[in-house]
Parts: structure tokens; sequence; C-alpha cells
């Protein structure tokens, strides 16, 4: 079984408070993207996982692709099975892959064992593996709160072209938080993005996270201010990590501009 786990940007992303739990709380929205993995099981007669493509870091039995498995292995029997992912999503990035494929996996193994897990039940396993997981069992637009893992539907399309640049710089989610300070705001996400039009979100609409990632990387804001220069409507840097996105009215072709970088771009609807 084969399947193509995709990636997400995040219009707008407050950080409002800090939770006994040492967690916080936050609000933004996840928005999906065909930016994908490519993701392998088959039923095996012992457990393996194996990657190409782009490097991972860590150790592979640390991967949450291992983890999710396990966590399933649990309550479940689940028999071996061989496991192979070809990295395409960039790591460290803010794109949400990881949590993209720990997500599909359980969909998947949810299949292949015929486990009949539902699908609410599948997004609170995911919310275990990570904050974001469970935003990734569903492929539309949502709202996260609490952690990420509290989830609303929204009724919200952007239809624009969207432009992807993730330069050579990786920011981990724990050193994006250590530079955080959490504080209400005077309007909320989903307001900006479903009372205002796309033109108004430039002075609504922000990610908490770029004054402390923006202040050690300069060259994030630069790629941010050029995306801005070349036409884009809204810019932003997505999750905590380190991809910046333009969102454009008309398809544009300006990956020349960032040679360094990994790109993705199309029209998302």
């Amino acid at each position: 079984m084969v399947v193509f786990p995709f990636c997400k940007i995040n219009l707008g992303l407050s950080v409002l408070s800090k939770r006994a739990d040492g967690f916080h709380d936050l609000e933004t929205c996840f928005y999906p993207v065909p930016w994908t993995d490519v993701l392998e099981i088959i039923l095996s007669d012992r457990f393996t996982f194996t990657t190409s493509g782009n490097d991972i870091p860590g150790d592979p039995q640390d991967n949450l692709c291992v983890k999710a498995y396990h966590l399933l292995k649990k309550d479940f029997h689940l028999g071996p099975v061989n496991m192979h992912l070809h990295k395409i999503i960039p790591s460290g990035a803010g794109l949400g892959g990881g949590s993209s494929d720990a997500a599909h996996v359980l969909q998947m193994l949810n299949t292949i064992f015929s486990l009949n897990i539902s699908q609410s039940k599948l997004m609170d396993y995911a919310a275990m593996l990570g904050s974001d997981c469970a935003f990734f069992i569903n492929d539309k637009p949502m709202i996260g709160t609490s952690r990420g893992e509290v989830l609303r539907k929204i009724d919200f399309s952007l239809n624009k072209f969207l432009v992807i640049v993730k330069p050579d710089i990786n920011v981990s989610t724990r050193d994006a938080f250590s530079g955080i300070t959490p504080r209400p705001v005077d309007i909320s996400v989903s307001d900006v993005i479903l009372n205002h039009h796309l033109n108004e979100w430039k002075g609504l609409l922000s990610n908490a996270f770029e004054e402390t990632v923006f202040r050690k990387y300069p060259s994030l804001a630069s790629v941010k201010k050029r995306l801005y220069d070349l036409g884009a409507a809204y810019a932003s840097m997505t999750g905590s990590g380190s991809s910046l996105f333009g969102i454009f009215e008309t398809e544009t072709d300006i990956l020349e501009e960032f040679p360094d970088a990994l790109h993705w771009s199309g029209f998302v609807n």
C-alpha cells in the first residue's frame, strides 16, 4: 500500500499562554498543501523501517512512523510490516511532514489490518504522537487550538497560487518556543481568515514565532520581504520552522529568486 502524505502551512499562529503542563495554548489555521512524501507499507515476516530521499535527523527507531506503529500495536494485534518512507518534504521546516507521515501510518495500518478504528479515534491516537498530528488525519483546513490538537473545520478555501521557500536553515520546535513570549491577541486567527479579505491579512494575521526566529536568522526575514516585493498578497513563516510562503493572486514564476532554497509552488484549493 502506497500513500502520499501531504504537508501544511499555518495561516497565522498565535501563542496565547503558557500551560501548567509545560505546553502552550495557541490558535492557528492548518491549511493542507500537496507537497508530499511517499510512504509504503507491506506485510512482512519482520518489522523494518527504511528511508530514502532527504536526510531525516535522529535515530530511525525514534521516527514518528515507528512510534505510530508501536502505539497501535499496544491496543491491537498487528503483524510485522515493511515500512519505507521516501522523504521529500524538508525536515525542520514548519511544514509538519513528520507528523503527516505518522498520521498516514495510523490510517494505513487501520486499513491493512481491518482495525475499524473511527476517524475521531484515529485523531485521538494521532494527538498522542504530536500536537499537529491529528490535523493530518483529514485534508481540510482546520482551526487548531489548545496545543494544536483541538480541531475545528472551517468553510474556507484559498483558491490562490502558493509559493513555499525553504532556505538551508533548520529551526527546531524547542528553539522556537524557547524565545517565545505568550500574549493575548486583539483579533483571532479565525476572525481574520473568515471575515477579512486576503489583501487585509498583512496587517492583521501574524506568526508569533517570527519575532524571535527572525532575530536569530535575519535571512529568513529577508525572504519574507522579498516575497512581498515580488507581489505576494500575504507572506509568512509557517509553523515554528524555517519555511516561508507567499500567497499570490496569479501564477508567479519566482523560484529563481531563491536558487539555494528548496521550493514548492502550485495552486491550492
